[in-house]
């Protein structure tokens, strides 16, 4: 089965929506759960963030790249940093600065399960962290 249109234009807008800072997380999932998506996938490497519904269709779409070299080491607390900065829209935040400081501190992408309610942060060496939702 084909995913129609409309599902494609929502992910763009939701993709379009945290690169240039008109949308928040919360916003974003919202948005993505109301159309029926069950989670999303960022690859820094390949630049790509996949949206996922139910039954096994996806939409991919071509992310903005990421201008420092992701890093060998998958070191947490930068990690943990920026996801707090993100979740209080710390002074400053922006989305795009978001990803450049998670992938400085090893992260090749992200994994979101709405279902799950939490994040998924992968390393090259696939150590992860996971982050739940906020209550």
């Amino acid at each position: 089965m084909q995913v129609d249109d409309h599902k494609k234009s929502v992910a763009r807008t939701c993709l379009e929506g945290a690169e240039d800072n008109t949308l928040t997380f919360p916003q974003i999932v919202g948005t993505l759960m109301q159309e029926g998506f069950e989670g999303y996938a960022i690859d820094f490497r390949c630049g790509t963030a996949t949206y996922y519904l139910p039954a096994g269709d996806s939409v991919e779409l071509s992310t903005h790249k990421i201008d420092v070299p992701i890093a060998a080491t998958f070191d947490t607390a930068p990690i943990q940093a920026a996801i707090k900065e993100a979740q209080q829209l710390a002074p400053g935040y922006t989305y795009k600065g978001f990803c450049k400081k998670v992938a400085a501190a090893g992260c090749a992408g992200y994994i979101v399960s709405f279902s799950g309610r939490r994040a998924l942060y992968i390393g090259r060496t696939a150590e992860t962290h996971v982050e739940h939702f906020p209550s």
